[in-house]
Parts: structure tokens; sequence; C-alpha cells
């Protein structure tokens, strides 16, 4: 008998802990300990600091230093602990890509859902959706969660994306760029920065795009940047665009082939569709990365397709040149980026 290979039952225990290490995470977020902790400090200087209890105060930094968010270094008679680099990076407040609210409001609202499972799966009926404090706020949800979810992730992986597309990668291409459901326009602003000739607009909720537009403006790109509020599902989202960015919108639409229509209607003769978007995959591996997070949007009757599912319906719709790819930069479940090109005029 191998004492090195994990007991059968061995994930299944992990599971039952992993809630001990959330809970220890969203502590330390909602204690300021990961801000305190930018530079070391032992135990008791963090608790004299923040009025907390010492020897418990120790052995959270202690569990921490074991989930690599802090480094701890012997320091006299006892250890000082600061934030590893990611941690820094993402879970202090003076980080211009802090994401802590954005991953407080993920594991509540994944909590919430998986509380009402055992309802739901005996008596059917919808999941009742996540409600925070402040209710149903766009807006707010705008300038955090999401907004912070754009600026420490979304903008740099969009990049990435879209350094591979022509004509975006061609500097000297004048370009007009939809940004559908793009909320607080943190990746048209990061595009547009990106590409000097690039113009834009931002299509999202009337609240949420207020947002965008003040981003825009202290961006100073107000002049190439615009913003249009409205429902996908029933307003106009503009025309004569050469590149479209959608990411994780298709999920939510009432009509998917109808929205893929109006897209392919707001698209000059050859221009681009940029999707991204969790896929299931075929394997139990791959497809458990994937189907925790969607269950409940799943359960609302929310399109969350097969992987080349949506690929496929792009082609069998008419799009040219379909080709997909996953992307690994993306935090939470992996996504699939979908390039389809609407036919040129000469097709």
């Amino acid at each position: 008998m191998s004492f090195d290979t994990p007991h059968a039952l061995q994930s299944y225990w992990d599971l039952a802990v992993a809630p001990v290490q959330a809970d220890a995470l969203a502590a330390t977020l909602e204690l300021g300990i990961f801000d305190a902790l930018a530079t070391p400090q032992t135990a008791q200087q963090l608790a004299d600091g923040l009025a907390l209890h010492t020897p418990h105060t120790a052995l959270l930094l202690e569990l921490l230093w074991s989930m690599h968010l802090l480094e701890r270094n012997a320091a006299g008679s006892a250890d000082s602990y600061r934030c590893t680099a990611t941690a820094l990076q993402y879970f202090c407040r003076d980080s211009t890509t802090f994401c802590g609210d954005a991953w407080l409001y993920r594991l509540h609202a994944l909590r919430d859902f998986g509380l009402q499972l055992n309802t739901l799966v005996r008596d059917g009926g919808q999941p009742a959706p996540y409600q925070s404090a402040s209710g149903v706020n766009w807006a707010l949800a705008a300038r955090q969660q999401i907004g912070q979810e754009q600026r420490a992730v979304t903008m740099r992986a969009a990049l990435s994306v879209m350094e591979r597309i022509a004509p975006f990668s061609s500097a000297d291409t004048p370009l007009r760029l939809l940004d559908l459901g793009g909320g607080p326009g943190w990746v048209a602003i990061a595009l547009a920065q990106a590409h000097a000739r690039l113009q834009g607009t931002v299509f999202d909720w009337p609240e949420t795009v207020a947002v965008a537009n003040a981003n825009i403006a202290h961006a100073g790109l107000a002049t190439r940047l615009d913003t249009l509020g409205g429902d996908l599902a029933s307003d106009e989202i503009g025309s004569g665009y050469d590149l479209v960015w959608c990411s994780s919108v298709l999920h939510f639409v009432p009509d998917l082939p109808a929205s893929l229509r109006k897209i392919h209607t707001a698209l000059k003769p050859g221009g681009v569709l940029v999707c991204v978007q969790a896929e299931i995959a075929a394997t139990p591996g791959d497809a458990a990365r994937v189907l925790p997070y969607y269950l409940g949007m799943r359960m609302l009757g929310r399109h969350v397709t097969r992987q080349g599912e949506l690929a496929a319906h792009l082609q069998a719709d008419g799009w040219r040149h379909v080709e997909q790819y996953q992307a690994s930069d993306f935090p939470m479940a992996p996504v699939q980026v979908i390039i389809a090109r609407k036919a040129a005029t000469a097709d």
C-alpha cells in the first residue's frame, strides 16, 4: 500500500474544510488585516493596532500563511507576518487591482444559493436571487464588485485576447467598438488606451453606464468613448461597429438566437464578434471547474452552453471564420474565447 496515494474520500473531506478557509479570508478582508500587513507585524502588534484578540489573531495568521496569503519570518521571540505579492495586489485596498469586495460578493452569493439547494431539488422552483445589503443596485455593483473584477482581471485579459485579432492588432486602423454589457467601462477604456484610433460605445443598463460615463471622463476619453443605456433584449444597440466585445453577457439574454442576430446586424460587413464566456466541458474534471459556479444560473433558466455549442450556432447562422480557444487568465471558471466574423460585402 502506498502512503503517498490520497484516500478516495480525501477530496470530499477537502470540500468540508474549504468553508473554514473561505471564512478566514472573508474575516481577514472585513477586519482590514491585509491592509495592516502591507508591512511586517507580529500577531501582538497587529492585534494591538486593530483591537483584536491576540491569541486567536496569531492562529488566523498561521492559517493565512498556509494559504499562501502571508509570508512569515522569525522576529526574535515572535514571528512576523506580511502580505504576499498576491495579497498585496488583490486584497489590499490601496491597490489599483483590489478585488476584495468582488470576492466577498461572490462568496456570499454562492453560499446563499447553496443554502437553497435542498429545497430546490426537492420542490422545484427557482432560486431566490442573492440580495446584498443594498438590494439590487446596478450602479453600486458597477463601482464595486463588477468594477473591481474588470480592473483586476478583465482589462488585461481583454487586451491579451484582442491583440491576437485583426483589425485591433493593426494600430493604424480606425476602429469602432461596442463593449456590450460593458458595465463600468474599464474594458473599453483599456482598449481605447491601447489603440489610439479606436472609438466606441459601452452598452449596459442605464444606471450602470452612468458609472461608465464617470470612469470614461476620469480617464480623459470622453471624446472617443460614449455610452448607451438599455436592455439588449428590447433596445437598439447601435450599428456600424468594427468590433463587438461581449464578456459573460449571453448567459442572461432571454432569446439567445435573437441577441446574436442583433449583434450581427450591428456589425459592419467583415466586422468581428469576440465573445468570452464559460461553457460546460465534456469531461468531469474540466466540467467541475464550471458547473458549481453556474448551477444557480442554470436553475434560473439561463444559458450555459456546452463546449463548442455557441461556436456551432454561429457557424450555422452564417458567421464566417468562427474559431474558439480556452483562456486561462480569467479566475473563477475557465472561459472560452469565441471569435466570429460577419461576411464581407463581397462574399
